[in-house]
């Protein structure tokens, strides 16, 4: 069982069963929907997936019949999408969870369309905090 949440708190999952199919999304709706490089998504079976709390702070975003974006009405965290063409299958956005998970992503798509700041391959120095030069 995985647990998840937003970033505020208000809206609170649990996913039953297995998340499959993880991958990184460099398309540019899942980077505009997130504000970042890439989207991390994986598919949970739409039975396996419980609101816990916070149904009503849930809204979507349609943005084509049928395809909703999911997300928290007060922080705006993604939560998940829904396509009405498979609707026994949700697409998690794995940043929303709070638990550790076993499975792991398989692979990077739409590379072409990343965006050009992103060095999918880069050496950056790693670090545990915030980097040594930032002003706190």
């Amino acid at each position: 069982m995985y647990q998840a949440s937003c970033l505020c708190g208000q809206v609170e999952l649990q996913i039953a069963g297995k998340i499959s199919d993880i991958i990184h999304c460099h398309c540019s709706l899942c980077r505009k929907s997130t504000g970042t490089a890439y989207a991390t998504n994986g598919f949970v079976n739409t039975s396996d997936l419980k609101i816990v709390k916070g149904n009503e702070h849930i809204k979507y975003f349609e943005f084509k019949p049928g395809r909703r974006r999911h997300f928290c009405v007060h922080c705006a965290s993604p939560l998940f999408s829904s396509n009405s063409d498979l609707p026994e299958k949700l697409r998690l956005r794995l940043g929303i969870l709070d638990s550790d998970i076993s499975e792991r992503p398989m692979s990077h798509n739409f590379v072409t369309s990343k965006a050009n700041w992103e060095d999918l391959d880069a050496k950056l120095p790693r670090y545990e905090e915030f980097e040594p030069s930032r002003m706190k």
